[in-house]
């Protein structure tokens, strides 16, 4: 029975054919092995018979390769490389760290902030691969209660309350102030203040699409029978407001350089003023040996028990809210 491809390339089979390619030669190979010509010659066409190649030009005495020879020996060490680091995987990921974690990042959340983390995350040179998912809303915890996700940065409201599934903690981030902004040339920038739900329902609303993949979702500030424009993103709907496209709350945070700039205006409105509880969760999964999961979780949620990174993730100085023009 002729064996297949699998049976004959093997991490030992190649590391034979970069033998035979390094010493220029079946005989020399075959003595740096250990082994007769004869036998490195019979290992060889297995090799061949099973790929139904030749990977070496037999018409030469030297060990010269055949184009299909140099392409295994090409695929065959990036192969060994890979093995090599599966086995260095393993063995750290042995040690506690998980073997990936997902972060589920809400839109309201500072990206400069979590990308800083991530960079910190990363001198670390843990066996860890780090993820990040783009979420919204209800979509943000989700994503941690349906698996998706092992920790989630900017969940809205108090989770305390609301039945998490077993595993799943949580802690506040701070509060977010929301303010109601229209750009300069919007009507309701010079309409007499305060702003009646009357009023502001005459014209469009900019909403961010909630990201919960199962159910009706969340819609926060809309009124009944209102027009809305619906964007993807945080970053979307800022930028639609600055052009008069619609309406709407926004994060102080966000909103802020762009009213000091001129971009947009805060507008009080009659209803009540909207501040909003953050918070971030996690999972700790089925069957983990730590109690508070593996050694990657628990590094981030160190770094979260700082109040200067809680407070940066929602209200970053440094950022740069620009206004692209067209």
């Amino acid at each position: 029975m002729m064996n297949s491809p699998r049976d004959v390339l093997t991490p030992d089979s190649l590391a034979m054919l970069q033998g035979i390619e390094k010493a220029g030669s079946f005989a020399a190979a075959a003595r740096s092995m250990g082994l007769v010509p004869s036998a490195l010659t019979y290992r060889v066409r297995q090799i061949e018979d099973a790929l139904d190649v030749l990977l070496f030009d037999r018409r030469s005495r030297q060990a010269k390769l055949t184009a299909a020879g140099r392409e295994l020996l090409r695929e065959g060490e990036r192969l060994l490389v890979d093995i090599d680091a599966i086995a260095n995987r393993v063995k750290r990921v042995a040690t506690g760290w998980e073997s990936q974690l997902t972060v589920a990042v809400d839109s309201i959340v500072d990206r400069v902030t979590v990308m800083e983390l991530c960079d910190a995350f990363f001198a670390l040179k843990a066996p860890t691969r780090l993820r990040l998912r783009d979420e919204t809303l209800s979509g943000t915890l989700e994503a941690l209660t349906s698996g998706q996700a092992d920790l989630a940065l900017g969940t809205a409201g108090s989770l305390g309350d609301s039945g998490l599934t077993t595993g799943i903690h949580s802690q506040v981030l701070g509060p977010m102030r929301f303010v109601f902004a229209v750009a300069p040339q919007h009507p309701l920038a010079k309409a007499p203040e305060p702003l009646s739900d009357a009023l502001i329902g005459q014209h469009r609303a900019v909403a961010v699409a909630d990201s919960l993949q199962r159910g009706a979702g969340l819609t926060i500030g809309l009124l009944p029978g209102q027009d809305v424009f619906t964007v993807p993103t945080m970053h979307a709907k800022v930028q639609a407001q600055v052009r008069g496209m619609g309406v709407g709350f926004l994060p102080e945070s966000f909103a802020r350089p762009l009213i000091e700039a001129g971009h947009l205006v805060v507008r009080e409105v009659a209803r009540p003023r909207r501040v909003t509880q953050v918070g971030y969760a996690w999972r700790i999964p089925d069957g983990n040996d730590g109690e508070h999961g593996g050694r990657a979780l628990q590094w981030w949620l160190k770094q979260l028990k700082s109040p200067t990174t809680r407070s940066a993730l929602l209200v970053n100085p440094r950022r740069q809210n620009t206004v692209n023009t067209v």
